[in-house]
């Protein structure tokens, strides 16, 4: 298996998430401005949408989108999803909240070249961190026990961290105990970023 991944993107939270079952995946760096690979490959011969993750099996099937891609995570990792009878589907409606209302406005914020835009972005990410933070009970996202949507909601407090945002006291703690996982750790000093 091997994912294609630009460190510190949000390709790092599938990598975390892999990590984190046990799965022994070989990373390939892309830099996503030239859309060459370490190996000076076209990224776009990989995977036509020119951006990260991409996930190629050994067959050479290939899943791109985190939502799909920690799905597939979740499903051979179940230890990786919530419990219950709508555990799986929680993490896939947390996993897509956090593609379309926090990582969707990021891109506005960063790459908008209207100021009004870039702001409203950051008002709708602040917004919608602050949900998040409010309705924390527990370690992680749905408790106790770490899943996918963890690993993504990890890597848009970072960005919101290193974009400057005030967050609350409650996310912080939790991305701090995200950042302390052994798997994490792995994957944070494989990106370099640790």
């Amino acid at each position: 298996m091997k994912l294609y991944l630009t460190p510190g993107a949000c390709s790092l939270a599938d990598h975390i998430a892999l990590t984190e079952a046990g799965f022994d995946v070989e990373t390939i760096r892309v830099d996503l401005p030239t859309w060459r690979t370490e190996h000076g490959d076209d990224f776009t011969a990989i995977n036509p949408k020119g951006y990260v993750p991409a996930l190629v099996f050994d067959d050479g099937e290939m899943l791109t989108e985190n939502v799909a891609i920690m799905d597939w995570i979740a499903g051979e990792a179940p230890h990786l999803a919530p419990k219950g009878r709508l555990g799986r589907s929680r993490n896939v409606e947390m996993l897509a909240f956090l593609a379309t209302e926090i990582h969707r406005p990021f891109m506005r914020s960063m790459f908008s070249p209207a100021d009004a835009e870039k702001q409203a972005a950051r008002q709708a990410i602040a917004d919608r961190l602050a949900l998040i933070a409010e309705r924390l009970d527990g370690d992680y996202l749905f408790g106790d026990a770490f899943a996918t949507a963890d690993a993504l909601c990890f890597v848009m407090v970072r960005w919101a961290r290193d974009s400057g945002f005030d967050l609350p006291h409650r996310l912080t703690a939790y991305a701090e105990r995200i950042a302390a996982r052994p798997a994490v750790k792995k994957t944070l000093r494989a990106e370099g970023l640790a």
